[in-house]
C-alpha cells in the first residue's frame, strides 16, 4: 500500500514539474522577440537585395520563404549585425543565384555577395557589392 501512495505522489510531482516547465516555456517572450528581430532582418535584406541589384522583379528564397529544393537559407546574428543568406532568380528560365547580405545593427546594408555571372560588370561599381562568377 505504501508503494502505491509513493508512486502516486511521485507521479503527481513529476507531472506538476513538467506542467510548470511547459507553462514557463509557452509564455516566455524571448523567443518571440528574437523571431521578430530575425523577420525584420530578412525583410530588410529582401528590399536591399532588390534595390541594390535593380534588375527588375526577383523571385527570392530566404528564411521567411524557404524552399529546400533550392537550398538551405539562414539568418544569423553576428554580434549586433545580421547575416542573411538565400537565393534569387529573375524568372523561371533563370538559374538560382545564391546571395549573402550583411546588415549592421540598424539593418543598413554593409556588404552584398552574390554569385551571378551576368552581373560581373557591376563588381567594381560599389564597395558593398561583391559578384562571384
Amino acid at each position: 500500500m505504501n508503494h502505491r501512495i509513493a508512486r502516486l505522489i511521485f507521479g503527481f510531482g513529476v507531472g506538476l514539474f513538467v506542467a510548470v516547465l511547459a507553462y514557463r516555456w509557452a509564455v516566455d517572450p524571448a523567443p518571440r522577440a528574437q523571431r521578430e528581430l530575425e523577420e525584420s532582418a530578412v525583410a530588410a535584406s529582401r528590399g536591399l537585395l532588390t534595390e541594390t541589384l535593380a534588375i527588375g522583379a526577383l523571385e527570392i528564397v530566404d528564411p521567411l520563404a524557404p524552399d529546400r529544393k533550392v537550398g538551405k537559407t539562414y539568418v544569423y546574428r553576428a554580434g549586433d549585425a545580421w547575416e542573411v543568406s538565400g537565393y534569387y532568380r529573375r524568372d523561371d528560365n533563370d538559374l538560382w543565384h545564391p546571395y549573402l547580405v550583411k546588415l549592421d545593427a540598424s539593418l543598413a546594408l554593409q556588404h552584398l555577395k552574390i554569385a551571378d555571372s551576368s552581373l560581373l560588370d557591376r563588381d567594381n561599381e560599389a564597395a558593398i557589392l561583391e559578384v562571384l562568377p
